[in-house]
């Protein structure tokens, strides 16, 4: 795996494919795997899936729990290494690429937000606030129960392995430092959503949302779309929020297409 000295962190990726460069921010509690799918399939692409700050094989570095440091992280690795690109962010990654876009157009050539919110409410932000302070705190058992029942909550098909997305989950997140750094960050939200920036992201956007996705409902996607300039959306039927584990023949198909209304060919 290809590693890259940004800033304070050492940032770990995958590359794939060849063609129209396209990068993929994982979800809280995730890294790079959970797009290798799509890598594998999207081969008309040079795909590049990072694992964010604390997640995966990347370091922590003096994490401060803002979504702006998580905004910084990615751009540098557009301008150190991938180059100018579209983006495909998935939940805590759609609001890491949309503050990306907003910030620097030039890197951020068309924006896929998938089941991402702008803005947060106050159970919300107490839902972030304590899984941070179970790792702060130390409560090893009691944050793996919660991520669990987040886990189960994500998804609504009946032949999804939970336990198996659980484990995956908790090997991404480590000793939790970043778990609990990007958890904050999806707090500060509230205190200052994204929303008044939309406007200023000129790309192209699509955005996806699953049918069934108790964690990021309809209401956020329209948000999004009232923001943003030049928007559309997508809708992958049946799905909860963890849309790739729900349906992944139809969440594969419904990136596909975005990134062709994108403008990524």
């Amino acid at each position: 795996m290809p590693t890259a000295e940004l800033g304070d962190i050492r940032v770990q990726y995958r590359v794939a494919g060849s063609g129209p460069a396209v990068v993929f921010v994982h979800g809280l509690a995730e890294d790079h795997r959970s797009w290798r799918a799509l890598q594998d399939e999207f081969t008309g692409f040079t795909t590049y899936a990072v694992d964010l700050r604390g997640h995966g094989g990347t370091t922590a570095g003096r994490p401060d729990g803002s979504l702006a440091q998580l905004r910084d992280d990615l751009l540098a690795f557009l301008a150190e290494v991938a180059g100018p690109a579209a983006c495909v962010g998935f939940s805590l990654g759609g609001t890491i690429v949309l503050a990306a876009a907003a910030q620097r157009p030039d890197l951020v050539r068309g924006v896929v937000p998938i089941g991402t919110s702008s803005v947060v409410g106050r159970a919300a932000v107490d839902f972030f606030e304590e899984r941070a302070q179970q790792v702060h705190e130390g409560e090893t058992e009691s944050a793996a129960e919660t991520l669990r029942a987040d886990t189960a909550g994500m998804v609504t098909a009946p032949g999804v392995d939970v336990e198996a997305l659980v484990a995956y989950r908790l090997e991404c997140i480590g000793d939790g430092t970043g778990y609990a750094n990007a958890a904050m960050a999806m707090a500060g939200l509230r205190e200052e959503p994204l929303s008044p920036l939309l406007p200023k992201v000129i790309s192209p956007a699509v955005v996806v949302g699953g049918s069934k996705d108790a964690f990021c409902p309809r209401k956020a996607a329209e948000i999004l779309l009232d923001g943003l300039p030049e928007a559309s959306y997508r809708e992958v039927p049946g799905a909860g929020h963890l849309m790739r584990a729900d349906a992944p023949d139809a969440f594969g198909e419904a990136v596909r297409e975005a990134l062709t209304d994108v403008g990524v060919r």
